[in-house]
């Protein structure tokens, strides 16, 4: 799974944060920080789509968008990633285990067993 560039970005977000599917002239409204005309907006989710991170479906004359995973799948996907690129899994995980707070760290450790219990 690639990155996702700044626009892709707000874009993903907007569409995450709806819940439900958007049209391109939907979506363009919701970038209040932009001005980008229709065409950009749409070129875009026709990119977004082709890399696989949008569904589409047809509404009329036009396409209804709808994110293909959830947030929390493409962030865990951008960490297992990011683990990848070490020559030492083990010292990343460590690592990283020690930089969660508390609470995050009771939430890891209720995974796991939950993992083990399946």
């Amino acid at each position: 799974m690639k990155g996702l560039g700044e626009l892709e970005r707000s874009i993903m977000d907007i569409l995450w944060a709806h819940g439900a599917p958007l049209t391109a002239r939907e979506v363009g409204r919701l970038i209040a920080d932009r001005d980008l005309a229709p065409t950009t907006v749409m070129t875009v989710l026709d990119r977004l789509t082709r890399k696989g991170f949008l569904n589409r479906t047809r509404d009329g004359r036009a396409w209804r968008y709808e994110p293909g995973a959830s947030r929390d799948a493409y962030v865990a996907e951008l960490m297992l990633e990011a683990l990848d690129m070490t020559g030492d899994r083990s010292a990343a995980l460590t690592r990283f285990a020690q930089t969660v707070s508390g609470s995050e760290a009771e939430i890891l450790r209720q995974a796991l067993t939950e993992l083990e219990e399946e």
